[in-house]
């Protein structure tokens, strides 16, 4: 409910619409404050516009159902939970009155945050007041949103989707999940899809970190951070590629600068000068995109002076010495500046910081991914980190920072179109290994689906959704064009070309917004677009969604460490849980049986919804390959209770720790059990705080590099070499991936209890359902289930086998174009076919450099997050950043007649133009142009706010610069190419 606000006499001053909205949401936000603090607090004052006489005092809020006491008078809940922003983690106990939340805390036990909190954390609470929140169903009629009740949007939701189905197949709808669901929801999303019987579905993950995954997964084994920000802590240098921490990942730079102060040498690589950049001992602006050269340019440096770690290449690396040829020939000093603009002494000195100072840490985020190679940035990260030894090595390894709070579990066990939970493929022992699982008889899920070729078939990606839509039929590799899209918590102005994704709204026959606001999508279905695209059969609705503080559930940090969210609150107004949505509407699709038959049900509201306990024991039961297997939430729940007991550096229980509640052990556990936390929550294995770590047992978080790609490669062996193995493991050879035959062959087959040896038979240590063969492998004999074998530093199955500078496909370098070209285009792509040397060159040929000379790049600012209509909806942080702005060089900005604060017009070559404010500064260079992405809220110089539901548009509404972003797409993901593209500005 909301606070009331008492009403005053005094006629307000007239304000801007901005101020107005700011002050209703800070009077919901605040339970009892006199003026004097309301503006301390605000830091607002006459200046702005609200004048001390129109603030008036609030009333102390009832109980949620209105009949209990006031605040102060009942009962107090302390509920511990975690930030639903960033990848950080960071712990916050809320505080609950009579079922209100009154206060927050950040925990100063947490291991992660340490008490410390960013703006956004600070002003979390805010969620749980709900001033400009989805309150409750909508469906768009004749241009503005009605309210209906919830029976009605999920029969005619249920009715227009199976009508979908009946005429064009399951093929034909979209579903997007989300990176704020829980790990217990993203699960039941990617089973939910399963079981109406399609691949079509994606979230967030697709278009942040995609080229992460499939590029560190492609050399070493698993496609997620190495190690921690606190074991950054234990780093003696740390290069930031890519990664505006400061902004985007507050808190973590607790954990860097605490290491700056015992002497860590930091240095920042990025186009513009960061916050981050500020406390770098050393930065680098290189031009954007130009990743490759100069980490291949730092390489070059280390291979000429045999700073690699020879050894540790020998037996652990595979195919380093055809790296060396490729950059020894191709990134000496000329080359690299040519490409990247960073003169030799620069790069020298940046490779000999990493040299000479180890175990060093690299860190990369989005600025390295969001690329058409950014596949091959990711690898040639992972490369430098190899030769220089440094992973699998406290202080050391791939330091990834993902985005939102758990893109990393959505990524883990979540709808991804091309894998079942836990990165399982879509093959059909996969399928069997989940309707196991399951329970649920496999051909019944085969049936499900068009034909069984789709079954086994990646579905398309979130990032060309559009072009399933407006796409030629005939070029599709599947049957119909998308007819409906389900936007699950996903924030559309995350994705580029929105010019494009305009028209293919429009010519849905579906579109579902499931989410706590309404978001961008809503606005943009309801704009008017061009008459010629307008589907006038278009349904399009809203669903209110809970928020994660109203529900419980488990939350991956980006360091691999599980934690629970205890609920804080009720759902508020007539919103509910995503889990609940998803067991409703599988009822009226006609398998919602299916999907919870493992779960067993409580009530919230009146309405049955899945336990989140329940679906993460059955998780526990099936995800053995990355272990999310040993993470109960009893395990899980006694952290959380205990987090005192952990290590500030190496996360791990100090001594022996019991917990009061339970007397649950946590003795050798590791903060969150960061999978892999493998076999049966019995087995307690402690996590693994830094993968592949040789210097520690398995059973006590230790490990080796995965052998998932055969045992030699054209007679070269793949396998890690002799000595190399993880301390006490009894076979000190590389070894393949433990299964039976294996296990009989060695002589440990009767180890495994009658039970486990009936359950394994035929199977691997992913499919064997008992953890059997992962105790009998661990616990027994030292041995890693995956194998031991050697990271690549060549693979065969990416198009580049050794990372290739390519450039942007809209550079506004020709020469460059000339001599590092894209990729061939390809036919049938993700179901699609993709555009890469043909488009490039047809920019070349336009001359579109000379119309539009500057490079256009975008990323995060410390107040917003994501799409940002969840952040620009909170009236504290909308008050600090109230409009979307652009970075441009005084040199440009004087050669354009742009003075600071100007309106300018900024335009590319998709015909879009931005009417945004100029902030003149030299943090980017002459030749670039940055904007923050997290605004929506107008298009194209004109306020959207007439097409919001009325009373939850976002406080704060400004540009978004995917409106203007154009195309381009990674070679190996699909992920959008956001961070280069081209532009020209103008003076409005």
């Amino acid at each position: 409910m909301l606070l009331t606000k008492k009403t005053g006499g005094t006629q307000a001053a007239p304000r801007s619409p901005f101020v107005h909205s700011l002050q209703r949401g800070l009077a919901a936000a605040l339970p009892t404050m006199d003026r004097r603090a309301f503006l301390r607090r605000s830091g607002l004052g006459v200046g702005v516009g609200i004048a001390a006489s129109s603030l008036t005092l609030v009333k102390k809020a009832k109980a949620a159902d209105g009949k209990g006491p006031a605040v102060g008078d009942g009962r107090v809940e302390v509920k511990r939970t975690v930030c639903t922003h960033c990848s950080v983690g960071c712990a916050i106990d809320a505080v609950v009155e009579n079922g209100l939340w009154v206060r927050q805390e950040p925990v100063f036990d947490s291991p992660i945050n340490l008490g410390a909190h960013c703006a956004k954390g600070s002003a979390i609470r805010e969620h749980g007041h709900g001033e400009f929140r989805l309150r409750y169903p909508m469906k768009l009629v004749n241009g503005k949103y009605q309210r209906i009740s919830w029976d009605q949007a999920l029969d005619e939701i249920a009715a227009k989707v199976q009508d979908l189905r009946k005429a064009s197949g399951p093929e034909s709808i979209f579903w997007i999940g989300s990176s704020k669901h829980s790990n217990e929801q993203s699960y039941l999303m990617r089973k939910f899809v399963s079981l109406w019987g399609s691949n079509n579905c994606d979230h967030q993950a697709r278009i942040c970190h995609s080229t992460t995954v499939a590029g560190v997964a492609n050399t070493w084994g698993y496609g997620a951070m190495t190690n921690s920000y606190n074991d950054m802590q234990n780093s003696k240098a740390a290069l930031y590629i890519g990664s505006n921490a400061a902004e985007a990942h507050p808190v973590s730079m607790l954990h860097m600068l605490h290491a700056k102060e015992s002497g860590t040498k930091m240095i920042v690589v990025d186009p513009r000068f960061t916050r981050t950049a500020a406390k770098s001992d050393q930065y680098i602006r290189i031009r954007s995109g130009s990743d490759i050269p100069f980490l291949f340019g730092v390489l070059y440096h280390v291979f000429k002076n045999g700073w690699e770690d020879k050894k540790y290449l020998n037996d652990r690396v595979y195919g380093m010495d055809k790296v060396r040829e490729d950059v020894l020939a191709k990134w000496t000093p000329d080359k690299v500046q040519e490409a990247c603009g960073v003169p030799e002494a620069e790069v020298f000195k940046a490779a000999q910081t990493m040299a000479m100072n180890r175990p060093s840490t690299i860190v990369w985020c989005m600025g390295q991914t969001q690329h058409s190679i950014g596949n091959a940035m990711v690898r040639a990260s992972c490369i430098l980190q190899l030769a220089l030894g440094n992973v699998g090595v406290s202080g050391g390894g791939a330091n990834i920072f993902r985005g939102h709070d758990n893109v990393q579990g959505a990524t883990d066990v979540g709808p991804n179109p091309d894998s079942l939970p836990g990165y399982y493929g879509i093959a059909e022992g996969s399928w069997k290994h989940f309707a196991n699982v399951w329970g649920v008889d496999f051909d019944w899920i085969k049936n499900r689906f068009q034909n069984a070729t789709m079954m086994t078939k990646p579905g398309m990606t979130v990032s060309r959704w559009i072009d399933g839509v407006l796409e030629k039929n005939e070029n599709l590799d599947q049957d119909p064009n998308l007819r409906g899209v389900f936007y699950w918590g996903h924030a559309p102005n995350s994705q580029s070309r929105g010019l494009e994704m305009k028209r293919a709204m429009d010519k849905l026959d579906l579109l579902v917004v499931v989410d706590p606001y309404p978001s961008a999508t809503a606005a943009m279905a309801a704009m008017p677009g061009d008459p010629k695209d307008q589907n006038v059969n278009r349904a399009v609705y809203l669903l209110p969604a809970a928020t994660q503080f109203e529900t419980s559930g488990s939350v991956t940090a980006s360091n691999r460490s599980l934690q629970w969210r205890e609920k804080v609150i009720e759902p508020l107004w007539e919103s509910r849980t995503d889990h609940m949505i998803m067991y409703q509407l599988a009822l009226k699709l006609g398998f919602g049986q299916e999907l919870v038959k493992n779960f067993k049900m409580q009530k919230v509201k009146g309405m049955d919804e899945p336990v989140p306990e329940d679906i993460l024991r059955e998780m526990n039961r099936s995800v053995w390959t990355i272990g999310y297997t040993g993470q109960s939430p009893e395990r899980l729940k006694a952290h959380m209770r205990n987090m005192a007991a952990f290590d500030v550096k190496s996360l791990k229980c100090k001594g022996t720790v019991k917990d009061k509640e339970t007397g649950y052990d946590l003795t050798g556990d590791y903060y969150g059990l960061p999978w892999p936390c493998y076999g049966t929550p019995e087995l307690k294995h402690p996590g693994s705080p830094n993968l592949y770590d040789t210097t520690k047992h398995v059973m006590d978080g230790g490990g080796c590099f995965r052998a998932n790609f055969g045992v030699e490669k054209d007679g070269v062996n793949l396998l890690a070499e002799d000595g190399s193995a993880p301390v006490g493991c009894e076979i000190q050879t590389g070894y393949p991936e433990i299964d039976h035959v294996f296990v009989k062959k060695l002589g440990w087959w009767d180890e495994l209890t009658p039970t486990e040896r009936a359950a394994a038979e035929g199977k691997n240590w992913k499919t064997d359902p008992s953890g059997g063969l992962i105790r009998v492998a661990m616990k027994n004999h030292g041995v890693h289930p995956f194998g031991n074998a050697k990271a690549r530093a060549l693979v065969w199955n990416f198009p580049d086998p050794i990372p290739q500078h390519r450039e942007a496909i809209y550079s506004t370098r020709p020469d460059l174009v000339a001599k590092y070209p894209s990729h061939d285009d390809k036919k049938a792509f993700w179901r699609l076919p993709t555009l890469y040397k043909t488009l490039q060159q047809k920019n070349m040929q336009d001359k579109l450099y000379e119309k539009f000379p500057l490079i256009l790049t975008s990323g995060r600012l410390t107040e917003y997050e994501g799409g940002g209509e969840e952040t620009r909806s909170n009236p504290w942080l909308a008050e600090l950043q109230q409009e979307a702005f652009v970075e441009i060089n005084p040199q440009t900005a004087t050669a354009k007649g742009i003075k600071q604060g100007d309106r300018v017009w900024l335009r590319t070559p998709t015909g879009a133009q931005l009417n945004v404010q100029a902030l003149v500064t030299e943090r980017v260079g002459p030749d670039t142009v940055w904007m923050p992405f997290h605004f929506s809220g107008r298009w194209q110089g004109n306020d959207m706010l007439a097409y919001y539901p009325n009373g939850a548009a976002p406080v704060v509404r400004g540009e978004a610069v995917n409106t203007a972003t154009t195309y381009g797409y990674d070679s190996v993901t699909m992920m959008q190419e956001t961070k280069t593209t081209i532009c020209n500005i103008e003076r409005a």
